[in-house]
């Protein structure tokens, strides 16, 4: 399988999605979401947090750009590298999440594609109406291969 789609009609759809993701996540998981602004990627991101069990507030780490949860079975790392250059970036150690015991989330992950993992999956949210989003999920590497066909196999 070489990618994967799904069709979100509003947010509890794009929440279901994320739970359904979260049930197959383990250490060193790494997943980048890319899209517009206001695509929905913090959105998505928060209902990450709230599947792995995070009690804190999830919100967008524009200014901060890497916020740490703790969530009731693995740590969560919440990304936004869109106002850095993948130097600044690369400063930060950032494989010490990537390869780490928790979860990382990178929103705008395309901006350090050099940076990140070989094994990562790639989530691009596009609008397709007011609250409809479509989530395209580039798996790479084989437990994200697999992720993509439970999903599937899973009916969505």
């Amino acid at each position: 399988m070489s990618s994967y789609q799904y069709r979100s009609r509003n947010v509890e759809e794009t929440a279901f999605l994320a739970q359904q993701l979260a049930g197959l996540f383990g250490p060193g998981t790494v997943i980048t979401l890319d899209g517009d602004l206001g695509a929905g990627k913090t959105t998505f991101s928060q209902a990450v947090g709230r599947a792995l069990g995070v009690k804190e507030t999830v919100n967008s780490p524009t200014f901060t750009i890497i916020k740490e949860y703790r969530g009731e079975t693995l740590p969560f790392y919440h990304m936004d590298v869109y106002r850095l250059s993948a130097e600044e970036a690369d400063e930060l150690g950032l494989d010490e999440y990537f390869y780490g015991s928790g979860v990382t989330l990178v929103e705008w992950g395309s901006l350090i594609e050099e940076l990140l993992p070989e094994s990562r999956l790639e989530i691009r949210i596009e609008h397709a109406g007011e609250q409809e989003r479509i989530f395209r999920l580039q798996p790479h590497g084989e437990p994200y291969r697999k992720w993509c066909g439970k999903l599937k196999e899973n009916g969505l």
